[in-house]
Parts: C-alpha cells; sequence; structure tokens
C-alpha cells in the first residue's frame, strides 16, 4: 500500500497537497501540518461490519435505555458535573494546564470506582508506576481494583485492557500515546487524532468508559486536532489558578445529559476534596466596609455561587494608564469604565485600574456589570458599599440596566448566606423571604441612591 504526504489543518482538518502559511478553509494561521497518509484501499460492498462483527440496523424503538443510564462515580462533584455518573462505553475527555490536579483527580476517581466494585486500569504513559503508587499512598488511592499499565504505545495499551478487562480505563495523557504502525511522531496531530479513534472505538465494543486526560495550549484550548473533541462523547475542563486552593470541573460537551454543571474542588495535602457551598469558602476572608468590593450572585452553569469583585484606581505617573481584569473578561472592564465617564461622570482617564475575582473563580457572564460598576465607584470615592449588599445587574451603552437570568435563584443564594439588600433593576422579580430590593434603572441612579460619593475632606 503506497503512502503520500499531505497537509493537514490541525484546525479544521482540511487537507492540502502542498504546505501554505494559511489554511484556505478556514484561515488560521501556520496551522498546516505535514503527514503521511496510505492511500485507501478498496473494499466490496456488503453488510457493514464493526471490529470483524457484522453490524445489521435495529429498530430504534427496540434499543434499550438502560445501557445510557450512568453509573454513579462515588466523587459527588464530579457526579454533579456529569448528571449523575459515567455511562458504560462512554469517552470522555478531561482538559487543563499542567499541575492543576488532572491525573490527581482521575487517581481518585479509579480509586473510587474501584471501592465501589469496579474494576479500573491506568495507562501511565508519561509517569511510573512508582511516581503514581507515591502518589496513590499520600491520596489514600492504592486499593485493591486499580491496576497501571506504564507505556506509551496504544497497541500494548490495548492489549493489555483485553486481557484486563475494566470497566474504567484511564489514559494519562492522549498526547502521550502513539501507535507506531502510523509514521508521525507522538503528540502529532495524525497520531492524536488516530489514536483518539481507536480508543473511542475500543470504548463502544467493549463497553467500557474510557477518560482521556489532554493538553492544553497557551491560549486555554485542548491541544490537538479539533476533531478530537468531536469524537469523544464529553468534553471537560479542569481549571483554577496555582496558587489557590480551588478547581472547578465544566463541562463543555455532554451527550448523556445537560452541560453548564460545575464541580467545585478544594486541593488539600490529601487530594481534591468535594466543596459543597463553594459561595461559603469564597467569601470566608472577606473584609466587609472595604472600599471597592462588593458581592455578585454569579450562575455557573445551574449553579448560583456568591463571589466577592474587587476593583481598586490608582493616579497613574504612565501616558497609557494599565488597566487589569483577572477573573472577568478584559472586555467587561473596559466597558463599566467607558460607561462610567459617559453616563455617570466619573472619569477615570488618568488612573490605574485593577479588578479581580477573588479566589481565583473566572466570571464572565454579564452579571457582573452591575457590581463592577458599583466597585470602581467605590474605589473612586473611598466610599463602602454596605457588608449586607449583594449587586446583581447587566449594564447597557446607554449606563441602563438590565436584568439578567434567574435572578431569583441568585438572590436566594444570598439570602441563604445572610445577605439583606439586593441592587437590581428595576425589571427584575421580587427577592426571597425578608430580603429587600434598592431597584435602580440605571448605572447613574445606582450610584447616587447608594451613596457613592466622594467623602467629604477635612480642612
Amino acid at each position: 500500500m503506497r503512502e503520500r504526504t499531505v497537509h493537514r489543518c490541525s484546525a479544521c482538518q482540511s487537507v492540502h497537497l502542498r504546505w501554505a502559511g494559511r489554511c484556505a478553509q478556514c484561515g488560521e494561521w501556520n496551522a498546516l501540518v505535514e503527514e503521511r497518509v496510505e492511500q485507501p484501499s478498496t473494499r466490496a460492498l456488503g453488510v457493514a461490519t464493526f471490529g470483524g462483527t457484522p453490524v445489521e440496523p435495529i429498530a430504534l424503538c427496540d434499543v434499550s435505555v438502560e445501557a445510557g443510564q450512568p453509573r454513579p462515580t462515588g466523587i459527588a462533584e464530579l457526579d454533579r458535573s456529569l448528571s449523575g455518573g459515567l455511562v458504560s462505553g462512554s469517552v470522555t475527555l478531561v482538559g487543563g494546564e499542567p499541575g492543576i490536579g488532572k491525573s490527581t483527580l482521575l487517581l481518585q476517581l479509579a480509586a473510587s470506582w474501584a471501592s465501589r466494585g469496579g474494576r479500573a486500569l491506568i495507562v501511565a504513559a508519561e509517569e511510573s508506576p512508582e511516581q503514581v503508587r507515591r502518589r496513590a499512598e499520600r491520596l489514600g488511592a492504592a486499593v485493591a481494583g486499580v491496576s497501571i499499565v506504564a507505556t506509551t504505545s496504544l497497541p500494548a495499551a490495548l492489549d493489555a485492557a483485553s486481557a484486563f478487562g475494566p470497566d474504567l480505563l484511564v489514559v494519562d495523557s492522549i498526547q502521550a500515546v502513539a501507535d507506531p504502525s502510523i509514521a508521525s511522531s507522538g503528540g502529532s496531530v495524525t497520531q492524536v487524532r488516530e489514536c483518539a479513534v481507536q480508543l473511542v472505538q475500543h470504548a463502544k465494543h467493549e463497553g467500557v468508559a474510557t477518560m482521556l486526560v489532554g493538553h492544553v495550549t497557551k491560549e486555554g484550548a485542548l491541544a490537538g486536532p479539533r476533531v478530537l473533541e468531536h469524537l469523544v462523547d464529553t468534553v471537560c475542563s479542569f481549571d483554577g489558578e496555582r496558587h489557590h486552593a480551588m478547581r472547578v470541573l465544566s463541562v463543555a460537551k455532554h451527550r448523556f445529559g445537560p452541560t453548564g454543571e460545575l464541580g467545585v474542588f478544594e486541593m488539600t495535602p490529601g487530594g481534591l476534596v468535594g466543596v459543597a457551598d463553594p459561595s461559603r469558602l469564597l467569601l470566608g476572608d472577606r473584609r466587609p466596609g472595604t472600599a471597592g468590593s462588593v458581592v455578585v450572585p454569579v450562575l455557573e452553569g445551574r449553579r448560583p455561587i456568591l463571589v466577592e469583585l474587587q476593583a481598586l484606581v490608582a493616579r497613574s505617573s504612565m501616558a497609557n494608564p494599565r488597566r487589569s481584569a483577572q477573573g472577568i473578561p478584559a472586555g467587561r472592564l473596559a466597558l463599566a469604565i467607558a460607561v462610567l465617564e459617559q453616563r455617570v461622570g466619573c472619569s477615570l482617564a488618568s488612573m490605574d485600574v485593577f479588578a479581580s475575582v477573588v479566589g481565583g473563580v473566572k466570571v464572565g457572564e454579564p452579571a457582573l456589570d452591575l457590581g463592577l460598576g458599583l466597585a470602581l465607584v467605590s474605589a473612586v470615592t473611598g466610599v463602602p458599599l454596605g457588608a449586607d449588599l449583594v449587586a446583581c445587574g447587566e449594564v447597557g451603552l446607554g449606563g441602563e440596566l438590565r436584568q439578567v437570568v434567574h435572578t431569583d435563584r441568585r438572590l436566594l443564594e444570598a439570602a441563604r448566606l445572610g445577605f439583606t439588600r439586593a441592587c437590581v433593576p428595576r425589571s427584575a422579580p421580587l427577592p426571597p423571604g425578608t430580603m429587600s430590593t434598592v431597584r435602580v434603572a440605571t448605572l447613574a441612579e445606582a450610584v447616587g441612591v447608594l451613596g457613592l460619593v466622594p467623602a467629604p475632606r477635612g480642612r
């Protein structure tokens, strides 16, 4: 069988006969990767086969739904994210930055799975068995029912899986395994795609729940071809700041349930521990009465969480003052500064502006607009907001306030933690219980009603 050399785009998977700086299909620069492919062989038309076994169509009404029921993993926050657990034959891709705790999470998953009567096999393509064993001792995950095979050869890993017969297979990582029969180096686009295809076929044929660890690029996207995300059933992102203990597991794609649910963990010396009440953890060290601080109820997936948003302004000595945003989109900060100057009359043109969500949480929804505007004005004037106040609302370009989705659930979470007042748009629903609302139509009105005026200067 003859081979030929082509160039494949790592973004859209289009094939080009020769290299070019820019993909003609999707427009990505420097995305074409050389690979060798075999000429497709012709086969006679007949009964479709899968793994050498004839495959016959069946009536949709005769398909059993029992096989698609999730099996709990024993880790509550992981089950929350995966809508109940792992499904037999499913393939889940877990991506995240190096050192964030992906291997720790999956090792704890394997131990919990085995303790519930399952059989787990870990394919360690990046670490030795001794390294994994030392981590397991620290995490208390060295239990019966968990086996490990250290290899970078995909055929060897699949042979070991067939011999061991696990119902949970963990591959750490998909970029480190390779098929020697493919004429490409390990970690290349071709190797990652073809190895993923074989693992998906093995999972479907054997009914093994498979977890794949994926690396991410500097931009935070999963490394390798985008087709990798389309091959698997579930795509998870494990995020967090290295200098903070909080870790968040979010689901971007899930074929067996809804997406958007979050699993929140805390990294401890004994491993990852599920956080049942993340709002209380994030606000645990809050100092009420500090200017520039406000609590915002955000919605992560379907889960309301209270976060502390802090702002700090200082006179700048540079021609272009600094704008620093941590945990929030830089565009949201720029919009808030522009609205404050044009609609409220609060100019920050000569100020360095810093805005941050405390605890390492990343928030990108419009609900933080009102809180961000109030925090910036509070930081400028030095007038603190009330310790019992939360703010929630989207700010338009005209300075008007608009309500956000599920405001009632956000305020219910705030009331549970003891907050008694909420600054919301006028169209927002009634708050729960005895919580009172400060209803305003514009950001300028909110600044005036809450009394964020410059403090009197002494003579």
